[in-house]
């Protein structure tokens, strides 16, 4: 697989992680397509193995997900901004500290996010459960499972 092809599949990876924090965006769905392109287009035993856990991974979160709480964000009372900041650093935070930072990015920036807006530790802390509530467990399961594969997919291809 040439560079640009390799760019191409993380970007399509990138947009399916930004795709999980927007609603009505299949962001896993995306996730598993660029993985899928770069097993065929690779055709090594990692790389299959790759997609296997990928798929049985993004299966099982699927399997899982009507056992969490529909996301309802406008019950929680943040503004969408909180909720993208809180995904983003995510994001960020799951490369920076891997695997664990992914949770701490995103409860993280979502309590320092309300305290700013509402001056208060307290309340920052109430409107964190409330976020967390109304959609933050099923994102941020959601998230973390699309971040696993991503790491799975960039620890295979550096080793490449």
């Amino acid at each position: 697989m040439g560079v640009w092809q390799l760019i191409a599949v993380g970007l399509v990876i990138l947009l399916g992680l930004v795709g999980v924090l927007v609603p009505g965006v299949p962001g896993q769905a995306m996730v598993w397509a660029a993985v899928l392109w770069w097993a065929l287009t690779e055709r090594t035993p990692a790389a299959w193995g790759v997609l296997i856990g990928a798929t049985a991974l993004l299966l099982l979160n699927q399997a899982l997900k009507p056992l969490l709480r529909p996301r309802r964000p406008r019950e929680s009372g943040a503004p969408r901004k909180t909720l993208m900041l809180g995904g983003i650093a995510g994001i960020v935070g799951f490369f920076v500290l891997p695997v664990v930072g992914g949770i701490v990015g995103y409860v993280g920036a979502v309590y320092g996010a309300e305290r700013l807006r509402l001056g208060s530790g307290g309340a920052a802390r109430a409107s964190l459960r409330s976020v967390m509530r109304a959609n933050g467990y099923s994102v941020l399961v959601e998230l973390f499972t699309c971040l696993l594969v991503t790491g799975t997919w960039l620890v295979a291809v550096i080793r490449s």
